[in-house]
């Protein structure tokens, strides 16, 4: 706890905000407090986890404490219109999922504050295919508490103890369970990493660059959503904000990882949806149609985040956007071109 105060302290002090050290004191106390009230006690989260927004608004409490670490002078938002069109999708009662990357225990903050102020809905709304270790880290469960979450034990940590293998097994079922039920009452978002966990630098380069997605995830997550009923459309979407809170350089089967916080820009951006069927009927092999959907989708992300990357990054602010990704700045009226 120390160590993540001191962490936080500087990173928004680097903000150069007037009042950077009455923010880090109001936050940081109200985070150890959230901290402290768990593990006395402990809250445990369903298979859904609905937000918890009273009496006290954990969303709330997520949005201010990640605010003043993200430097919105230098951050961005992929295809705007697109975030509205899912809206009207979702007001019509149609399901939307987003196959993304996922960058850092703070994403879910980082696109709620990104998209706040043009689409609100989706900010509050979206659903989140969670890993379980940020439903069992004290320092992770207060903010998860925030966050409406399907919670699901990743591939990446399934074999971490031989003997609870089988358990986790079965909990995943139940939350693919949920999943289906939510789905079948249509108007739901929801997000998942198909890769299983967090984007990591290249060890030699040092350059970050979307994980790999993972054909079955991908499919699994289609199938749920062509079985509910409801009509269901499926985006890409890249998430870039690694320097917020970057995760440890390799996957850690402890809990406790070292948490580095700095202020910087971010981004987010979705891409045009990508049609399973269309794809199917270019191939005879069912598994084929499934690898170049998956790759589609993959590719799609990489393209946008190369862009976002770009933007934030190569510091081109002319001249960024590309012919399938219009970035721009919302929260300042801003179009990048």
């Amino acid at each position: 706890m120390e160590e993540l105060y001191h962490n936080y302290r500087k990173a928004v002090l680097q903000s150069g905000h007037p009042k950077a050290s009455d923010i880090v004191l109001s936050n940081m106390c109200l985070a150890l407090d959230r901290i402290l009230v768990d593990v006395e006690d402990p809250f445990v989260f369903p298979p859904y986890h609905k937000a918890l927004r009273e009496p006290f608004d954990y969303y709330q409490f997520g949005q201010n404490y990640i605010r003043p670490l993200i430097d919105f002078r230098n951050s961005y938002v992929g295809n705007i219109s697109i975030f509205s069109d899912m809206e009207e999708k979702l007001q019509q009662g149609h399901n939307v999922i987003l196959m993304s990357n996922h960058q850092t225990e703070a994403d879910p903050a980082v696109i709620a504050l990104l998209l706040e102020r043009t689409n609100p809905h989706i900010a509050e709304n979206l659903i989140y295919v969670a890993g379980d270790r940020v439903v069992t880290d004290p320092l992770c469960k207060p903010f998860s508490m925030g966050r409406n979450l399907i919670c699901v034990y990743s591939k990446k940590h399934m074999f971490d103890i031989p003997e609870l293998v089988e358990m986790k097994k079965k909990a995943n079922i139940r939350s693919l369970k949920e999943m289906a039920m939510l789905l079948r009452n249509g108007s739901q978002i929801i997000w998942i990493a198909p890769s299983g966990g967090r984007d990591r630098p290249d060890p030699v380069t040092g350059e970050w660059h979307p994980a790999p997605f993972d054909t079955s995830s991908v499919d699994n997550m289609r199938r749920v959503a062509e079985n509910a009923g409801a009509p269901g459309h499926i985006y890409p979407l890249a998430l870039l904000c690694h320097d917020i809170m970057p995760p440890p350089p390799k996957v850690e089967k402890e809990i406790g990882e070292k948490r580095v916080i700095s202020f910087s820009g971010t981004g987010v951006s979705v891409g045009t949806e990508v049609n399973f069927d269309e794809i199917a009927g270019a191939y005879e092999n069912l598994e084929q149609a499934k690898e170049a959907y998956t790759k589609l989708l993959y590719e799609s992300v990489s393209d946008q985040y190369n862009v976002l990357n770009s933007a934030i990054y190569g510091k081109e602010r002319v001249d960024t956007s590309s012919p399938a990704v219009s970035i721009s700045q919302p929260w300042s009226n801003v179009s990048v071109t």
